[in-house]
């Protein structure tokens, strides 16, 4: 099948040999938006996408990468602006705010109201992240690409057999996504090739990290490594995703 350009990065990443083809795209996609967010194309100045930060905000661990990513003044101006609307947005929530009457009893049987007007006010914006919602819209366009190929193209469904699989996240997300967008034979060929596929590399990988431990018996002192000196960062990967070994991701200079 010819590629096309939106079916390029899938492809590029099911070649890749990595443990999860999707974690290969979500730091693809990350890295990315960073270099939009922070990059020297200093989206961070232009008034339409600071005024989208500003509200979405970031999430800790994009405020992490962020941060790593080493453009202080980008940083600082994207902080800015985002302070001054915050703090409108507190003040707004502390004006109204009344604290709940509870009387004791109502407190001991576990009665108390939940519905706190600050802590509401502060857990959706705990939920919200620009990087977060801009990543999870490309996602889904992924998704709906890798059922696509996986409907249309013969050596697509090869290579994926052939591959190490998913780390459980992503095969999460596949699934639920597979009972949504196909059906009947193709449902059913799709979880005939990926449980097998998902059962001989958490297999693999669980070989991998035990040969690691038997290495540290000072019998095997002079036995080969086999496929295990990476297996703690690949045995993390399949089981919650992402590259825990990986380096913080910087600008360029």
């Amino acid at each position: 099948m010819k590629e096309q350009l939106y079916t390029i990065p899938l492809n590029d990443a099911v070649n890749a040999g990595d443990e999860c083809p999707f974690c290969y795209i979500e730091q693809s996609i990350e890295h990315d938006l960073l270099d939009f967010v922070l990059g020297s194309a200093a989206s961070y100045m232009e008034s339409d996408i600071r005024e989208m930060t500003d509200k979405a905000g970031f999430c800790r661990a994009h405020f992490k990468q962020m941060f790593d990513y080493g453009n202080t003044l980008g940083n600082a101006w994207i902080l800015k602006t985002h302070y001054q609307r915050t703090i409108d947005e507190m003040q707004k929530t502390f004006r109204g705010f009344r604290p709940a009457k509870t009387s004791l009893m109502d407190k001991l049987r576990g009665k108390a109201e939940s519905g706190n007007a600050i802590g509401m006010w502060i857990t959706k914006r705990e939920e919200s992240c620009y990087i977060c919602k801009q990543y999870r819209d490309t996602y889904e366009r992924y998704l709906d690409t890798f059922f696509y190929l996986f409907r249309q193209d013969p050596d697509f469904v090869s290579r994926l057999q052939s591959s190490k699989g998913f780390c459980l996240t992503h095969f999460g997300d596949l699934c639920r996504a597979a009972d949504e967008k196909l059906s009947g034979k193709d449902l059913d060929a799709f979880y005939e090739l990926t449980l097998p596929l998902m059962e001989r590399n958490m297999e693999r990988i669980r070989e991998d990290v035990a040969w690691m431990v038997e290495k540290f018996d000072y019998r095997n002192k002079d036995a080969d490594w086999k496929n295990s000196r990476d297996a703690i960062q690949r045995g993390m990967q399949k089981l919650k995703g992402g590259y825990p070994a990986n380096p913080p991701y910087k600008a360029a200079k």
